[in-house]
């Protein structure tokens, strides 16, 4: 397929697809999601190997958000019977964060819910980063509160934390159908303080919300100009008693043509498989591996996730390795710049002067795609496969992982 061959072209030199390109590959046909697997794991090889990055969730304060984001169990006004709990203390986190270590992850998330840290709280966490940084001197922390206040990634920095994330989660044009109690703006404001401060950025999208593909390809453009390090891709989880729980509008193959658009438009940057993958990646999982190069290990903020042991098989089986505490994740242009796509005027980062078919004569690889005629319908909800926490932090549970 030309698309294909053009796409993978163009990862390997950074170069940044039209967004014509990146809508056809979502409108890929089933029949032809190895083809596209296929292509866009050269990129991922090229850039990433068959090292695959393991991290760890903390969910350091659970439920009881003021924020109304639609998509979350935590939100003001959930009736999702998730754990609820005020912050852990240092010594309590960092035994939690231990099991993840013990289990092979290289990054330690710490993740509070809320607005945004008060400066108090912003005290507290970098008790905590100290706490685990003093038991496991080489782990990586990213720590992910919500909204920042001027000078707090900073002081979380001077901490010892490496990198802070906050998702865009879905388009500026559909942002404010999912949440009213802030702005995209916001969220991209908090984006930039991480970068100033000289955290590397995380930031990333939820698919499955009932987004159109073009929404979807707004986000990723906007997350490579942006520019993070690493873009979290999580698929919704339907939690009862939010307001998206009767959205399952994703398939296996699906999320694997999200997963390959995001790897053709951020070619070098750590993609990251996250909530969601055993719920509609499902027996598929293995083949989303050449496509994102980082996953989390064992469970999530107020979901059980795949059994830890079950994440390294699954790894080994499909032919990937789990990346070393000594191994440096990004290539090393991203780490030499201190930054990745915007850094580079030839990879053509935030200019969307390209962004059609007119771009190319004779109607160009866009012309060869054949589009399928309706949206795809996935198949009957799996309720059965969300799974509440019941373990690890906030309970007497031991953790999975």
């Amino acid at each position: 397929m030309d698309l294909l061959n053009t796409l993978v072209d163009k990862g390997l030199r950074r170069e940044l697809p039209t967004r014509d390109e990146a809508l056809a590959v979502l409108a890929t046909s089933d029949d032809d999601v190895l083809d596209v697997v296929a292509a866009a794991g050269k990129v991922r090889r090229h850039w990433f190997g068959r090292r695959v990055k393991l991290n760890y969730l903390v969910n350091l304060k659970s439920g009881l958000c003021p924020e109304d984001c639609s998509y979350c169990s935590q939100r003001l006004g959930s009736k999702a019977d998730i754990l609820k709990y005020t912050w852990l203390k240092p010594d309590q986190a960092s035994q939690a964060a231990a099991a993840g270590l013990a289990g092979g992850a290289k990054r330690v998330c710490l993740v509070a819910s809320g607005r945004g840290p008060t400066d108090r709280d912003v005290d507290r966490v970098s008790d905590t980063i100290k706490a685990i940084k003093d038991q496991n001197e080489n782990v990586e922390v990213c720590a992910c509160l919500g909204l920042l206040s001027d000078g707090q990634a900073e002081r979380l920095r001077e901490a010892g934390a490496d990198a802070y994330n906050h998702n865009l989660n879905t388009s500026e044009g559909t942002y404010g159908d999912i949440t009213t109690t802030h702005t995209y703006a916001d969220r991209v404001d908090t984006v930039h303080k991480a970068h100033a401060a000289g955290l590397s950025a995380c930031s990333g999208l939820i698919a499955g919300m009932g987004e159109s593909d073009e929404d979807l390809v707004d986000v990723v453009y906007s997350l490579r100009e942006l520019d993070p390090d690493s873009v979290p891709v999580n698929f919704l989880i339907p939690f009862e008693g939010t307001p998206l729980a009767k959205e399952w509008n994703l398939t296996p193959q699906r999320c694997l043509r999200i997963l390959a658009m995001v790897r053709f438009v951020c070619p070098d940057v750590e993609v990251r498989i996250a909530g969601g993958r055993e719920v509609h990646l499902r027996t598929m999982q293995p083949l989303a591996l050449n496509l994102a190069n980082s996953i989390f290990l064992g469970d999530y903020l107020t979901s059980e996730g795949q059994a830890g042991r079950a994440d390294l098989e699954m790894i080994a089986d499909a032919g990937f390795e789990v990346e070393g505490a000594g191994e440096v994740t990004l290539p090393e242009h991203r780490v030499t710049a201190g930054g990745g796509c915007g850094a580079h005027a030839e990879a053509g980062c935030g200019s969307h002067a390209d962004a059609g078919c007119g771009s190319h004569e004779g109607g160009g690889v866009c012309g060869s795609v054949q589009v399928q005629a309706e949206q795809e319908q996935p198949a009957e909800a799996r309720t059965d496969l969300v799974a509440v926490r019941r373990r690890g932090a906030g309970t007497d549970l031991a953790p999975n992982a």
